[in-house]
């Protein structure tokens, strides 16, 4: 046989790789998004389960935060870590909603799991669901009501909107509490920014939930402190804050410095010097007239005493983001020097007090005219359950400030999902061809959020999912689930309120992931090292291993 026309088979990836294509490929894919769907689904909605995760190192959560979950999850499928990423997005971008876009995203794929296996391309798929979510969006802003359209007061808006974001947390049987306190720490920010980093919230173990604190200024917890602390004054009314980058320490040589002296009087001028340099520093902050002294760096046992000495509060070793949070709330500027400090370099507040919360000791500063920060004190019985209820608390306060930003809200419960999937399954009809299907698809996987919160309820999906479809057909665009009465219900008149905003975002999101999925054809996996000896040279007089090429 002739031979030499034959072209040589090329090897371009390393031995060991991994790979593998095809429309296999993408339904391998989408399995894996779907196993991640199933984990996350029975923590929908108001009566969702919770999840236990122990880590790695031994420690425990206890969540029903889609972010959380995934983020603890340490999944490994390269295909499946789109939804962590999506999830992750939902949490940074609007702050809830992150178990419903996963959710949405893996009923997407399911969807278009049995139009791969009957052969169609999978561009066809992503077309139809683009228009889909660009018809659902469409309609999402149409459907939005603005609620500063009325004149009803806009906090009881905000209220109904956090009561909402808190229907399927731990806190919702002391909503009612927590709804207030959301409220109030967004409104103490600056309408403008809306920083939520600026709201301080301390975990304190110990005590019951309701007897967490809402602070209008900055709470931080005790500093360390030197001998002569005790004797200073723990309380003040109207005092004036000083905030130095400067440390009031004597210091030692250090860095192998030398000095040579002749004299002993020589020797004893250095130490005075140095004793002279620190008591100028503290002469000209008590001079300043400030009651509190708080520094980033280390305030020494001389200083502490000094001040103690002069009924002056200090505190060193504050960190960086409570001493931003002070100046935020009192006032003033950090110094990094203590000559020349001004009058309007210093803060005030209307009360300081340093007071015993369960087993530590926390420094508050209330009432601050100039307050753009606040602190939540939250506290808990066991540490699991105080770092729910902050999980919680984020997404509620994450809700509340888009709803001052974005004004326009939109029922829940399954309310809009059902509309929107009524007003696909219309516009289907009226087309033709595979597009149909695919945005009828995209219509049917909607309705896996109100057919979940049913199953995560308890209640028969199948006759509720009826009933709201009956009442949508009818026109009654937000008509949803009524976890109380077991029945359907006008949701926007019993102020299950959430922004337009979440659901835009979610329904993209999930829609871009689908289509992210759906076009990858190929996967290629490069084979990771087995050993410390992978990738070296064979000893001499070894023999060929199986796979080594021939020279």
């Amino acid at each position: 046989m002739n031979f030499g026309n034959r072209t040589p088979t090329i090897v371009v990836l390393k031995e060991g790789t991994d790979s593998s294509q095809g429309r296999g490929q993408i339904i391998s894919n989408i399995n894996a998004c779907i196993a991640i769907q199933e984990t996350l689904k029975p923590t929908l909605g108001p009566l969702g389960s919770d999840i236990l995760i122990v880590s790695s190192n031994q420690k425990t959560t206890i969540s029903n935060d889609g972010a959380t979950i995934l983020k603890l999850l340490d999944v490994v499928h390269p295909a499946a870590k789109t939804l962590v990423d999506i999830s992750r997005a939902q949490d940074a971008e609007v702050g809830d909603g992150t178990t419903s876009v996963t959710i949405l995203a893996g009923e997407l794929m399911k969807e278009a799991k049995p139009f791969l296996e009957e052969g169609i391309s999978s561009h066809i798929i992503m077309k139809g669901y683009r228009k889909a979510v660009q018809l659902a969006t469409a309609k999402i802003n149409e459907l939005a009501v603005d609620i500063t359209s009325n004149n009803t007061d806009s906090r009881e808006l905000l209220e109904r909107c956090a009561r909402t974001a808190m229907t399927s947390k731990l806190i919702y049987s002391n909503a009612d509490f927590f709804v207030k306190m959301v409220v109030d720490a967004v409104l103490s920010l600056n309408r403008d920014e809306l920083d939520e980093k600026l709201i301080g919230i301390k975990k304190i173990a110990g005590g019951a939930m309701e007897e967490s604190m809402f602070i209008d200024g900055v709470a931080f917890q005790k500093t360390f402190s030197y001998a002569g602390f005790e004797q200073q004054p723990k309380r003040f009314t109207d005092p004036k804050v000083v905030c130095l980058n400067v440390e009031l320490e004597l210091k030692a040589e250090k860095d192998n410095a030398e000095v040579r002296v002749e004299h002993v009087e020589d020797y004893q001028s250095i130490v005075d010097a140095e004793w002279q340099i620190i008591l100028d520093k503290l002469k000209q902050i008590e001079d300043t007239g400030a009651s509190i002294v708080l520094s980033k760096l280390p305030i020494g046992d001389l200083a502490t005493q000094y001040f103690a000495d002069r009924n002056i509060f200090c505190a060193g070793r504050v960190s960086t983001d409570d001493m931003i949070r002070v100046i935020k709330a009192v006032g003033g500027s950090i110094q990094s020097t203590t000559t020349e400090i001004q009058p309007e370099h210093l803060g005030t507040c209307k009360l300081f007090e340093e007071i015993q919360i369960g087993s530590e000791r926390y420094n508050l500063f209330k009432g601050c005219p100039k307050a753009k920060t606040c602190t939540l004190l939250l506290r808990g019985g066991a540490e699991q359950v105080i770092a729910e209820v902050e999980r919680s608390l984020h997404d509620a306060i994450m809700i509340v400030k888009r709803a001052l930003q974005n004004k326009f809200v939109v029922a829940g419960g399954g309310a809009i999902e059902m509309e929107l999937s009524k007003h696909l399954r219309d516009y289907s009809k009226t087309i033709a061809g595979k597009q149909q299907l695919m945005i009828n698809a995209f219509a049917k996987a909607l309705e896996v959020i109100p057919r979940q919160l049913c199953e995560n309820a308890g209640f028969d999906a199948i006759d509720i999912l009826n009933r709201l479809r009956m009442a949508h057909s009818n026109g009654e665009k937000w008509c949803g689930i009524n976890f109380e009465t077991e029945d359907i219900d006008d949701n926007f008149a019993k102020f299950v309120w959430e922004p337009a905003l979440v659901k835009i975002n979610a329904l993209g999101s999930a829609t871009e992931a689908t289509n992210l999925i759906l076009s990858i054809d190929e996967t290629i996996k490069n084979q990771e090292s087995q050993s410390a000896n992978a990738g070296m040279m064979p000893p001499q007089g070894a023999g060929r291993g199986r796979g080594m090429p021939m020279q």
